[in-house]
């Protein structure tokens, strides 16, 4: 499972950030980001709805829960990329602080997630609100934006 402090360290190299870097531009202690990502510290709920919004990502992304970066709000209002993103897979060398028991563990809803029971019941869910009137109205406007371009 990956952690909070992982999670935190990985946005950050990837957006090419020091430490103190990141805590400047969260408005936060110089060592704060250090605390985090040792583990000597956990963010407050405040402190990490900064971090998620910051990077773009959700807070269940955020703390490990999900592999899933996407928030409600991009989500909700239909910012998908025309094509599906394959997630890319970066190899890390041998001294990555992250430990190997970890590489390429998987969040803790992964299992509930893949379940086919919970598949079913979400796609169903879907299918019901396609069928509503405002669910036909979200087709509508899709069709529309799809034939402008």
């Amino acid at each position: 499972m990956i952690t909070l402090a992982q999670r935190i360290t990985e946005l950050r190299t990837q957006k090419s950030m020091s430490r103190p870097e990141l805590s400047l531009a969260l408005g936060l202690p110089r060592t704060a980001v250090e605390k985090f990502e040792t583990g000597r510290q956990t963010p407050t709920q405040e402190q990490q709805k900064k971090m998620a919004a910051f990077f773009g990502v959700s807070l269940f992304y955020l703390r490990g829960e999900s592999n899933d970066p996407t928030t409600q709000d991009s989500w909700m209002n239909s910012s998908f990329p025309d094509k599906p993103v394959a997630p890319s897979v970066k190899s890390k060398p041998a001294s990555a602080s992250v430990p190997r028991s970890n590489a390429g563990a998987g969040s803790m809803l992964d299992p509930i997630l893949k379940s086919d029971g919970f598949q079913q019941a979400v796609r169903s869910a879907v299918l019901d609100v396609l069928r509503s009137k405002e669910g036909q109205q979200l087709l509508e406007q899709a069709v529309a934006r799809h034939l402008r371009k």
